[in-house]
C-alpha cells in the first residue's frame, strides 16, 4: 500500500524522501519491522520509539513517522506528524481498510461493570442469531473462538488487525470494553462506534490520570465518537457524559425518575435479581441470575443497548435470562458445610463496596474478606479499600494482589490503617495462597468467603517474575484440605 494512502486522513510533513512509496506493514515495535515496513515512533512511559529508528532501519524500514526532530539514515523517508499515537491509529485503520465501518461497534466504558455489560449484550445479540466479537479484560472472542487478551483495550494497530480478523470471520457486532487509557492514548481513534455505554465512574487509575476530572474527561471522549449513547444518569458523572454525547442518547436509572428508561420493582435474591423496565409507558419483566443492585444497573444498560440496536424486547429478555454469570464476577466457587466462597474482580473502592453490600443482603453468618491492592497503581485508594472491607466484613485478611515492582508488605501496611479504624478483626498475610487457606480454615457453617481483587486472572505479578495463580483454584485446593 502507498504510504500516501495510509496517511490520507492525516496532516503531515515529508521531511526526507517521498510519501509516494509502497510499504508492506505498519509497525511501532522496531523488533517487528520487516523489509518495506513503516515504523511509527511512539513516545511511551518507559521508553521512546524515536530511540529505535536506527534499529528499525537495520531491520528494513522504508519509512519512519516521527513527532520529534530527528536525524534518519540516508535513503529513508521521514514523515513528521503532530501526534504519532493518533497517526498510528489512523494508518492502522487505513491499512486494514477500516474494518470497524463494516460491523456494528459497541463500546462500554466506566470504572465498574464493563465486562459484565459486554457479555450481557453479547448474549442478547446472539439470541438474535447475530455473530459477535468481544474485546475486553477477560479475553477476546470471535464467536465461540477464544483469544488471549493482553490488556483491556489493545494498541490501535492490534485493535484494527483484530477488527479485520473478526470481519473476515463473519462477525456482525463487536462489543468492546473501552478503557480510559485507550481513549486518552488514542488507541480507539478512527474507530466507527455505533453505540457507546457509560456504566459509572468512581476513583481508579489516578496513578495515571492524577485527578478525577482528567479521568472523567478521558471517559467522555467515547461519547463524542458515537452515533448513539446509553448513559447511567444515576451516576454523579452521568450528566457530564450526556453533555458530551454527539449522537442520540438514551438515559437509564433506578433512582433518577427523569431517566428515559427506569428499573422499578426490584426484587433482590441470593441467586439473582428481578425487576421491571419502564420505557415509553410500557413495562417488561427482567430476570438475571447474578445478585446485587449493581447487577440491575448492568442488566439495565444491556436492555437499553438492545433497544437502541433494534432488538425485539422478547429477545432482549431471553438474552439476559440465559446469562448465568461472568468469570471472576461474583463467581461462586464452592459451597461446603453451608460455607459459600466466591471470587470477584472488585479492585476499586466502589466495586468492593458493591460486592460486600450484595453479600450482606443474604449472608446469615460472617463475611470473611480476603483482599489486597495492586502495586504500581493508585495508592490513595489503599486505606479507602481497607476501610470499606472493615466496615462491611466481620473479618478481613489483608493480603497481596499483584505487587508488581513494589514491596508487597509495604502495600499491606498502607491498606491496614483503613481497616484498623473500623474496629473489624483482621490479620495481614502477605502470601495470597496462605491468606486464602486461612480464610477457609477459619470459616464456620453459614459463613461467606469473598476473595476479592483478581477475579478471572490466573497469574500474580511480582517485581522479578509472573507466576500462575488462580484464586478459584486455590480456594478449591483449600476446601479439599479441610474435607479430608
Amino acid at each position: 500500500m502507498k504510504l500516501s494512502v495510509l496517511l490520507k486522513n492525516e496532516k503531515y510533513s515529508v521531511i526526507t524522501g517521498s510519501d509516494d512509496i509502497d510499504v508492506t506493514s505498519v509497525e511501532y515495535d522496531s523488533r517487528k519491522v520487516k523489509n518495506g515496513s513503516v515504523f511509527v515512533c511512539i513516545t511511551g512511559f518507559k521508553t521512546d520509539g524515536h530511540k529505535y529508528i536506527d534499529s528499525a532501519v537495520k531491520n528494513g524500514a522504508a519509512a519512519v513517522v516521527v513527532e520529534k526532530d530527528v536525524t534518519v539514515p540516508e535513503g529513508v523517508t521521514c514523515i513528521k506528524a503532530d501526534n504519532t499515537r493518533h497517526t498510528l491509529a489512523s494508518m492502522s485503520a487505513q491499512f486494514y481498510n477500516n474494518p470497524s465501518e463494516k460491523m456494528r461497534l459497541i463500546g462500554v466504558t466506566g470504572t465498574n461493570g464493563k465486562t459484565t455489560t459486554t457479555y450481557l449484550i453479547k448474549s442478547i445479540l446472539e439470541a438474535q442469531n447475530r455473530k459477535t466479537g468481544i474485546i475486553g479484560t477477560i479475553q477476546n472472542c470471535i464467536g465461540n473462538k477464544v483469544l488471549h487478551a493482553e490488556r483491556t483495550t489493545p494498541e490501535s494497530l492490534e485493535l484494527q488487525e483484530l477488527f479485520d480478523e473478526m470481519y473476515k470471520e463473519g462477525v456482525n457486532d463487536v462489543i468492546m470494553e473501552v478503557s480510559s487509557h485507550s481513549l486518552d492514548l488514542h488507541r480507539v481513534d478512527c474507530c466507527d462506534f455505533d453505540l457507546g455505554i457509560f456504566t459509572n465512574l468512581t476513583e481508579d487509575h489516578l496513578d495515571y490520570h492524577k485527578t478525577m476530572e482528567n479521568y472523567r474527561d478521558a471517559k467522555a471522549i467515547l461519547f463524542g465518537m458515537c452515533k448513539n449513547s446509553v448513559i447511567n444518569i444515576d451516576d454523579p458523572y452521568g450528566e457530564y457524559m450526556l453533555s458530551k454525547a454527539a449522537g442520540n442518547a438514551l438515559t437509564t436509572g433506578i433512582e433518577n425518575k427523569k431517566a428515559d428508561m427506569n428499573a422499578v420493582n426490584l426484587v433482590m435474591k441470593p441467586n439473582g435479581v428481578e425487576f421491571d423496565v419502564e420505557y415509553k409507558n410500557q413495562k417488561h419483566h427482567i430476570i438475571y441470575s447474578v445478585p446485587g443492585k449493581f447487577s440491575v444497573y448492568n442488566a439495565l444498560a444491556a436492555v437499553a443497548s438492545g433497544i437502541v440496536l433494534n432488538v425485539p424486547v422478547d429477545t432482549i429478555i431471553e438474552g439476559i435470562k440465559s446469562v448465568k454469570g461472568v468469570k471472576g464476577r461474583f463467581e461462586p466457587v464452592k459451597t461446603y458445610n453451608d460455607i459459600t466462597a466466591i471470587v470477584d474482580y472488585s479492585h476499586t473502592p466502589d466495586s468492593l463496596e458493591n460486592m460486600l453490600n450484595t453479600a450482606r443482603e443474604f449472608v446469615k453468618g460472617r463475611i470473611i474478606t480476603v483482599f489486597g491492592c495492586g502495586g504500581d497503581r493508585d495508592k490513595l485508594k489503599r486505606p479507602i479499600m481497607g476501610e470499606i472491607a472493615g466496615r462491611l466484613s466481620d473479618f478481613c485478611i489483608i493480603t497481596s494482589d499483584n505487587p508488581r515492582s513494589e514491596d508487597p508488605q509495604a502495600i499491606l501496611d498502607e491498606i491496614e490503617p483503613g481497616t484498623a479504624k473500623t474496629g473489624c478483626d483482621y490479620v495481614k498475610i502477605c502470601d495470597r495462597k496462605e491468606a486464602i487457606f486461612y480464610a477457609v480454615k477459619m470459616a464456620k457453617p453459614h459463613d461467606f468467603i469473598a476473595v476479592a481483587g483478581k477475579g478471572h486472572e490466573d497469574y500474580q505479578i511480582f517485581a522479578d517474575r509472573t507466576i500462575h495463580f488462580d484464586d478459584a483454584e486455590v480456594l478449591l485446593e483449600a476446601f479439599k484440605e479441610i474435607e479430608k
